[in-house]
């Protein structure tokens, strides 16, 4: 006869599925973790590249237009004797379509006449020389702040100076929607303005009339430029945000007779 013999089996199948739950576990919080770091960055990527992009689009699309440029002689007061060089530039400009508005209150435009360099900021803005130029009024009219420009000087950083070799000033020939004033210039798309710079040469400081002000003037203040015949004129116009606009041209052979002189295009 045969024995019976009883066989003890081990069953290990349940500490195998504990473990692979603990494993699994384990992998479902490593995933959690990593999507979450994952959507964490993906949103700051997605935050950076719409401000990136919007900047980028400003940046391009942003462009101030210079329409035409003419020169303004000083005369005496009949207008019959006038100076040899240019003592006035008037940039008519608006902004291309699709551009941001520009705050003319950030503009810098640097001018020159091949020897001399001027950087010129808004007449109302007092972040550069701790001080607006002297006299402006933003409740004046435009003749009024360029009367100013040509005529006075101001306490700058470096001691007074003539306002012509810093500031510049404006005035608004369209704004439909009331945004450009004197003490708050900002430029939008449709609007057409003036820039005016006083480019004053030393030798014409007598003369005491200008066209565009009303009556005689006195004193007229050295810019420090001289815009005689045949010049070569570089000007740039540097905003806030947006392209740069640059403008040459090279002045007459003579001025002629004529107390406003077109110069460009």
């Amino acid at each position: 006869m045969k024995s019976n013999k009883s066989k003890m089996l081990m069953d290990t199948k349940a500490q195998v599925g504990i473990g692979t739950l603990i494993i699994f576990i384990a992998m479902v919080l490593v995933a959690a973790v990593a999507a979450a770091v994952l959507i964490q960055t993906s949103g700051v990527l997605q935050q950076q590249a719409q401000a990136t992009g919007k900047e980028a689009t400003q940046e391009v699309s942003s462009n101030i237009q210079i329409r035409n440029v003419e020169g303004v002689r000083a005369a005496n007061n009949t207008g019959v004797d006038m100076a040899n060089n240019i003592s006035l530039l008037r940039f008519t400009a608006g902004l291309n379509v699709g551009s941001s508005p520009v705050d003319v209150n950030q503009l810098i435009i640097t001018i020159s006449d091949g020897s001399t360099t001027n950087n010129l900021i808004y007449a109302n803005n007092d972040k550069t020389y701790d001080t607006i130029m002297d006299n402006f009024s933003t409740s004046g009219s435009a003749e009024d702040n360029l009367k100013e420009l040509l005529t006075e000087n101001t306490n700058i950083l470096t001691g007074e100076s003539a306002n012509a070799k810093h500031f510049f000033t404006v005035g608004k020939v369209r704004d439909e929607d009331g945004s450009f004033t004197q003490e708050n210039p900002i430029m939008n798309t449709g609007d057409l303005v003036i820039f005016y710079v006083s480019t004053v040469a030393s030798g014409d400081t007598d003369y005491d009339k200008v066209s565009g002000i009303d009556g005689t003037i006195s004193d007229l203040k050295d810019s420090g430029l001289v815009i005689s015949p045949r010049t070569t004129m570089n000007i740039v116009f540097t905003p806030e945000a947006g392209a740069t606009t640059t403008v040459s041209f090279v002045t007459p052979s003579s001025y002629g007779v004529r107390e406003t002189v077109r110069l460009y295009p």
